[in-house]
């Protein structure tokens, strides 16, 4: 079973960035494919980015490509997500997520495929 921690979060002015964690512990980090979410108040969670267990591949909602960058840490056995450009519209309560792999290529990009959740962290975007 792996515990997941997100920090990071806080109120950032439009066009700035911001670097998300989210430390990992118990179970095997690295078999453990991961992704981070966000849920905008009034909205459902949605996936913005994800990464294959081994870090190789990755994918990004549209509206975050180019933008957004997610990586994994082995040794740190943490999780990033680098934003950058960031957008009123990305005000969101964003969650990691992650879940055993036995392919260090495949993603997953639906909410039910992932079986560990961290609390999740508060990101705030003044115009």
């Amino acid at each position: 079973q792996v515990q997941l921690a997100e920090s990071g979060g806080r109120l950032v002015q439009a066009g700035g960035s911001l670097r998300l964690s989210c430390a990992a512990s118990g179970g095997d980090f690295s078999t453990t494919a991961m992704a981070w979410f966000r849920q905008a108040p009034g909205k459902q969670r949605e996936l913005i980015a994800a990464v294959s267990l081994s870090g190789i591949n990755t994918d990004y909602s549209q509206s975050v490509k180019g933008r957004f960058t997610i990586s994994k840490d082995h040794a740190k056995k943490t999780l990033y997500l680098q934003m950058n450009n960031l957008k009123p519209e990305d005000t969101a309560v964003y969650y990691c997520a992650g879940r055993g792999s036995r392919s260090g290529a495949l993603l997953f990009t639906e909410e039910y495929e992932y079986h560990y959740w961290g609390q999740g962290t508060q990101v705030t975007i003044s115009s």
